[in-house]
């Protein structure tokens, strides 16, 4: 099972650039994510689901 912190550093339009501990960067779409997503939000991305993490 792979689990991996992000942190969301941009949110455009309907995609959000997430950058995770080692600063690589991936771009999502919105809706695979949680409503309440900001920049600065921390998620945990595990079963293939993102989680807000505080």
């Amino acid at each position: 099972m792979v689990t991996i912190n992000y942190i969301v550093v941009l949110i455009n339009g309907d995609y959000a650039v997430l950058e995770d501990e080692n600063k690589n960067q991936i771009s999502i779409a919105r809706a695979l994510l949680p409503l309440e997503i900001d920049e600065g939000t921390k998620l945990l991305f595990e079963n293939f689901q993102y989680t807000i993490i505080e």
